[in-house]
């Protein structure tokens, strides 16, 4: 997509049917980017009671037994759907904490931390698992604490599970989520593992020093972003890192869109010079503003509770690439000294494969030695088919160095 052409003024009218055939790519991206609906080893001192990780409040949600997980994997609503076996009944606490929001001002996020019910004074490994995508704030860890979710699933098997809410859910209901923006999205992240630290070490809940990254979609974006930020940071967090497991996320935010539109331009040969990025940003900014509305409109479900913000949208319309490459994708600027298995189905409409072979290049050749790319291997391979095998991989990628279990 590199042909640019004269185009003339459009009208609003034009705008409208710009913005559907956008959205035919765009609205993959985003609606389908999820799934739907200390004692040893902290990371060093407490923060302050404003700083961001400080812990503001922690409650008792509830105790799963191990049979009910059990039940639940058979769900055929379970992104898990089997190929584990429940070890331990689960107790969930919903945390609130300090962290920042899009622009970088302070606020106060939630996030839910299950632990598993072993003997006094077992230690157990923990994974921070980023969730997929949603619109419904009903369906954010802290609130939707039930067995057949990822979370509970995982503190089953033995690790203390910490999931983020992320801004614009749970404790930060009604502010913009900051969607596809790296820095907040991994403060809301590694945050929340500071103050889940603070919290075990109130509440006698003692880890063995190890930390795991795992998620899918825009949780395996998270993922990405999160361990790139505790990468950089290089203190106590990455000390205890042992590996990360991101699935199907759209690290390069440029490739992801890209592939998009060429798709787009496929099926629509005419619309394939307007929709390249340096045309769209010849437009004026108020018809870009038209389209990017009409876009979010024909993603967001009518009944959806969260607004997500545009920001890589409007500077990749813009033509603005130097800026999403800097504040959107994740996968430039660092090595990774552990262990990342990514993994992807070859045939993903969502997130295109080729993101993830863009990531792994990136990684290389910056200089990490150990980044591999699985495949998904369920026959339709597309972005929520394999769900639950990522789940599956995910589970015996960390065992093969968690402890504890």
């Amino acid at each position: 997509m590199s042909t640019y052409l004269p185009l003339p003024q459009p009208s609003w009218k034009s705008a409208r049917h710009l913005s559907v055939v956008l959205a035919t790519s765009f609205a993959l991206v985003l609606t389908a980017c999820g799934g739907g609906d200390d004692d040893e080893g902290s990371g060093g001192g407490q923060p302050g009671s404003g700083a961001p990780g400080a812990l503001v409040s922690a409650e008792r949600v509830n105790e799963i037994p191990a049979a009910d997980i059990t039940a639940a994997l058979s769900d055929p609503e379970s992104k898990v759907q089997g190929g584990v076996t429940p070890l331990y009944a689960v107790t969930s606490y919903r945390l609130t904490y300090r962290t920042t929001d899009k622009d970088g001002v302070p606020t106060t996020a939630s996030g839910l931390v299950s632990v598993p019910v072993k003997a006094a004074g077992a230690r157990s490994p923990v994974v921070s698992y980023q969730h997929a995508t949603t619109f419904h704030e009903n369906q954010a860890p802290s609130n939707k604490v039930e067995a057949v979710e990822p979370p509970l699933v995982l503190a089953s098997l033995g690790y203390i599970v910490v999931s983020p809410d992320y801004v614009g859910f749970g404790a930060a209901k009604g502010q913009i989520h900051p969607y596809l923006t790296s820095a907040p999205t991994a403060n809301a992240v590694v945050d929340m593992l500071t103050a889940s630290d603070s919290w075990r070490g109130q509440a006698g809940v003692a880890d063995n020093g190890q930390l795991y990254l795992a998620g899918y979609s825009e949780g395996g974006y998270a993922t990405m972003a999160a361990h790139r930020a505790i990468h950089l940071a290089n203190g106590g967090l990455k000390q205890r890192l042992q590996s990360a497991v991101p699935g199907a996320g759209p690290y390069d935010v440029l490739e992801t869109l890209d592939e998009q539109l060429d798709r787009v331009g496929d099926l629509f040969p005419p619309l394939g010079a307007i929709l390249d990025p340096g045309n769209l940003s010849k437009l004026p900014d108020s018809v870009r503003r038209e389209v990017r509305d009409l876009l979010l409109k024909q993603m967001v479900p009518e009944d959806g509770d969260v607004a997500y913000e545009s920001l890589f949208l409007d500077r990749y319309m813009a033509d603005e690439r130097e800026l999403v490459a800097r504040d959107h994708s994740v996968h430039l600027g660092w090595a990774p000294s552990v262990p990342v298995y990514l993994f992807h189905g070859r045939l993903d409409l969502t997130v295109p494969y080729s993101v993830s072979e863009s990531a792994q290049r990136a990684l290389r050749d910056a200089g990490a030695t150990d980044v591999s790319l699985t495949d998904c291997t369920t026959p339709k391979l597309g972005h929520l088919d394999c769900v639950p095998e990522y789940f599956r991989f995910a589970v015996e990628r960390l065992g093969r160095t968690a402890k504890d279990l």
